[in-house]
């Protein structure tokens, strides 16, 4: 297992620093906003502008998840492995060089939406790269395990960039963020990501496709085609499932904290204290969920982890409400539930054969991110209009959605 081990350590640290790179900009959006679009504008305009750029990383995501995925199962997982952390760390390193508006004019918003494009299709391929890679590594009664343990360094990554985002927030004061210090994390993150690449030329190809390889039984053509043809079953699943992993992601770590500020009049720093401590719980719980998954199999923890997950999001609010003193450890809990959607990718990875694995989950995944992660909290938003409690009620009405399609995912690949 040494090697197994190393492995899931240098692919978790490059998702890690992946999904750093990832969230950096939105903590520094008002300071990109500022220095990237012109003085004249309106706010809530430069505001639009400044988040259509970020948009525009999800909408990479796809069509960079495919294009590497074609190539995954085609010329070997490996190449592309590093190809994407590569492609992640050169745009971020980047961003923290470019020259703002002020200097460079309309130039400077374009090389940044080129950026942002680069980042969102690294992105695209290395989350279904990474979990295809570790799980043709490890022997089959570890595959949750690694699922597991990948997932978690991704969600470190966030967890990353909260933490450095505050340390550049607390160090520098708004001057000094807006002359220099906004270009350290992405600075940090382009180097680490380069030293990941570095480090990733030491692992070899997975067992699984030299295997392949040898038996010369590689698909042929375009492999996206044979899974549309002929696991249509899997795709659906896979895309319901990733819609629950969206909602309880986008819902209950990332929005959350907005939220509660708004409904119940709490402060940011109290709100963020408990998101960090949920974060830090959602880690520890893709490990433990991911373990739980490899042992008595994907669809049970999925089923119990999402109903579990609802219940507790639920309480958490009834509770903040009643006492605002309550929410570190009822969101402490409610991020280690979070942790169930690491037996998703247990599903996925087994859900498809070998020979189209990676399109398999890299289409299903993408495309469902996209459209599910970019459209939640407009959703979410819209609902709240009506219904203060709508974003329990989209968390449960998911996990019992994915609850249900986590069973229908064990036939899927008859």
């Amino acid at each position: 297992m040494g090697s197994d081990h190393r492995t899931l350590v240098l692919a978790a640290l490059g998702g890690a620093l992946e999904f750093y790179d990832f969230v950096i900009y939105v903590f520094f959006a008002v300071v990109i906003g500022q220095l990237f679009f012109p003085q004249s504008i309106p706010d809530w305009l430069r505001q639009v502008q400044t988040f259509g750029i970020f948009a525009a990383g999800y909408i990479a995501r796809p069509l960079g998840g495919i294009i590497m995925a074609h190539f995954g199962d085609l010329i070997g997982r490996k190449r592309m492995f590093m190809l994407s952390v590569l492609l992640m760390a050169l745009p971020t390193l980047l961003m923290g060089l470019l020259p703002t508006y002020e200097v460079a004019g309309l130039v400077a918003p374009v090389l940044l939406l080129v950026c942002r494009v680069l980042q969102g299709a690294a992105v695209g391929g290395e989350v279904p790269g990474a979990w295809v890679f570790v799980s043709e590594h490890v022997p089959q009664r570890y595959v949750g395990y690694a699922c597991g343990t990948l997932t978690a360094g991704l969600t470190a990554g966030i967890l990353l960039g909260s933490l450095i985002a505050s340390a550049v927030t607390h160090r520098y004061d708004h001057d000094e963020i807006i002359a220099f210090a906004w270009r350290i994390p992405f600075l940090i993150g382009g180097l680490f990501g380069l030293l990941a690449a570095f480090m990733r030329r030491w692992l070899q190809e997975t067992p699984v496709f030299i295997d392949m390889q040898k038996r010369k039984s590689l698909a042929a053509g375009f492999p996206l085609k044979a899974v549309v043809r002929d696991h249509g079953g899997a795709v659906l699943v896979s895309m319901i499932l990733t819609w629950t992993l969206t909602a309880a992601i986008v819902v209950v770590i990332l929005m959350t904290p907005t939220l509660l500020q708004k409904r119940f009049h709490l402060d940011a720093g109290t709100t963020l204290a408990a998101n960090s401590v949920a974060t830090l719980c959602l880690t520890i719980g893709c490990v433990v969920f991911g373990s739980i998954a490899g042992r008595v199999g994907a669809a049970r923890t999925i089923f119990v982890g999402c109903l579990l997950l609802a219940v507790s999001y639920y309480l958490m609010i009834q509770h903040v409400a009643a006492d605002p003193s309550s929410l570190v450890p009822y969101y402490g809990v409610t991020g280690f539930l979070v942790g169930a959607v690491a037996a998703i990718p247990v599903a996925m990875v087994k859900a498809f054969p070998p020979t189209v694995r990676f399109s398999g989950i890299s289409f299903s995944y993408n495309i469902a991110y996209a459209v599910f992660g970019g459209l939640t909290p407009v959703a979410v938003s819209l609902m709240l209009k009506s219904n203060p409690d709508a974003p329990q009620l989209y968390v449960a009405v998911l996990c019992v959605v994915g609850a249900l399609a986590g069973f229908a995912m064990r036939g899927a690949r008859q």
